[in-house]
């Protein structure tokens, strides 16, 4: 396993805190420790995959504010509770809070590992997701006002006809319209172009609409 991901660990149970690093970075994942929950929230957020092992009942705070002030941070990180005194009133609590898992000490290791690999996994995923749509939010703003009009047309299906029907323009006019839609939102591909508009169909309307107020 080549770096699989980063985990936070948050619990001021000094001996379970080493014995919960150990057997992560035995697994491969880089575990970094913090017996002090303030510590920990003065950490930067990660822009690669990784996520939280909090303990729900700390000597000063308890997980539950941690999570809070996570949220508060903009943080979406995912978090796995650990608790020796579970109660369905927290589980509720963190899991609506977007808690990752719940796990009860005494945690079984191939449980503990299965819940991180699970958690950086969706981590991963959102991250890559967030990066797609602002470089496809970048690839949008490149359209000249004329493109940003062909955009949705040609995601729609239209013929190069159509299209210049619409637009009121020469069909040689909106076939050149709509090659520079392509290359500049480097579709391959119609298919390309419609899944591409669909994660972007808020900010096109908006972008239309204040081109036709204009």
């Amino acid at each position: 396993m080549t770096n699989p991901g980063k985990v936070y660990v948050v619990d001021d149970d000094v001996p379970l805190l080493r014995a919960l690093v150990g057997l992560l970075r035995s697994a491969g994942y880089e575990a970094l420790p913090f017996g002090d929950p303030a510590e920990f929230l003065e950490e930067d957020e990660p822009v690669d995959g990784a996520c939280v092992i909090l303990d729900l009942r700390l000597q000063e705070t308890n997980g539950l504010d941690v999570q809070q002030a996570l949220l508060r941070k903009g943080w979406a990180i995912p978090v796995i509770f650990l608790t020796g005194f579970g109660s369905i009133p927290s589980t509720v609590a963190a899991m609506q809070c977007g808690a990752a898992n719940f796990l009860t000490k005494p945690v079984e290791e191939e449980a503990l590992l299965q819940a991180v690999d699970a958690a950086i996994s969706a981590d991963s995923a959102r991250l890559y997701d967030r990066r797609l749509l602002a470089e496809l939010r970048a690839r949008l703003q490149t359209l000249t006002p004329r493109e940003l009009e062909v955009l949705p047309l040609a995601a729609d299906g239209k013929m190069i006809k159509q299209i210049a029907y619409e637009l009121g323009t020469s069909e040689i006019t909106a076939k050149v319209h709509k090659k520079h839609v392509m290359e500049k939102m480097k579709a391959r591909t119609l298919a390309d172009l419609v899944r591409m508009t669909d994660r972007l169909s808020d900010e096109i309307t908006a972008a239309v609409s204040r081109r036709l107020e204009v």
